[in-house]
């Protein structure tokens, strides 16, 4: 006579005990801040796109593409975009390349890696962007350390932020600076390239400048596609250099576009055209980031061979 055992669980626990349910449990912290914080402001900021919304207004107008149209006709507009994409297209290839050249110290068998790893640290010991952009401020003052180098070594001084075609100078060279992300995620990649590469690559009779064109970069490919993306995004998105440093000036300068945006948004108070220039940049932003993946397939290098 067969006998059926009957679990005495409570259909509660054989609920919880459910590993989907388990990961919907887990997930629903990170699913209601996604929709909160994330979602719904954004579907927001795209419908206050289309309207004249400012803030502490009561009406809401229905203005449809003005804003978007309104973009094309405004100088600043026109001039920030044009600061900022310069910012991007010289502050990024020099940042990768710093950040490669560093981590490529970092890891070769040298007496002076301990130097190097202490140099590393500096700008993670001056603090966050702000402390960073305050001393970067001092440093490149009319009486700041960087004229007094140039008086000592006889030449005039320079009047940094004062002169508009100059003024972007130490804002890229603060981003270059601030390399340190980069470079560890090409550290770890410098490590993980086989060694046997090289040394088949010296049997042949292969010198320096070969190693490091012909197998470093290729190997490291992947990692730079990666790192290029996320600092492109990243400059993109720059806004306490020119905030904290120069407000954008002189004669708009050091515009960037973030800072435009805030300008428009919290200054001026004209939050429906503040959000329409943040969709827009957001396609700019797509476009390149296409750009740089459809370009991928000539230059990153695969295992497999594809």
């Amino acid at each position: 006579m067969k006998t059926t055992t009957v679990s005495k669980t409570p259909g509660w626990r054989r609920f919880l005990y459910k590993e989907s349910t388990v990961g919907h449990v887990f997930a629903a912290p990170f699913i209601f801040g996604f929709i909160c914080f994330s979602l719904i402001p954004i579907l927001t900021s795209l419908y206050y796109s289309f309207t004249d919304y400012s803030m502490g207004s009561k009406t809401l107008d229905w203005v449809g593409f003005t804003n978007f149209v309104r973009l094309f006709k405004d100088e600043i507009f026109v001039k920030s975009l044009g600061v900022t994409l310069k910012y991007v297209f010289t502050s990024v290839p020099l940042k990768l390349a710093f950040a490669l050249f560093v981590a490529f110290l970092l890891t070769r068998k040298s007496r002076m890696v301990t130097l190097y790893r202490s140099l590393y640290y500096v700008p993670s010991l001056v603090g966050g962007s702000v402390a960073v952009a305050l001393v970067w401020k001092q440093l490149f003052a009319r009486k700041g350390l960087i004229n007094a180098v140039l008086l000592d070594m006889g030449l005039e001084k320079i009047n940094w932020f004062g002169d508009e075609k100059l003024a972007l100078i130490p804002l890229i060279l603060m981003s270059v600076w601030q390399f340190g992300s980069s470079m560890i995620i090409f550290a770890a990649g410098l490590k993980e390239i086989p060694t046997s590469y090289y040394e088949a690559a010296r049997m042949d009779g292969a010198n320096g400048f070969q190693l490091f064109f012909k197998i470093t970069l290729p190997c490291l490919s992947p990692i730079i596609l990666y790192n290029l993306v996320m600092q492109t995004i990243s400059a993109f998105m720059a806004f306490t250099q020119a905030f904290i440093i120069t407000q954008g000036g002189p004669n708009n300068g050091t515009m960037m576009y973030s800072l435009y945006v805030y300008n428009q948004a919290f200054q001026y108070n004209n939050m429906g055209y503040a959000c329409a220039m943040s969709w827009f940049m957001l396609v700019v932003m797509s476009i390149i980031t296409l750009v740089i993946f459809k370009s991928s397939k000539m230059w990153v290098f695969s295992e497999s061979g594809d």
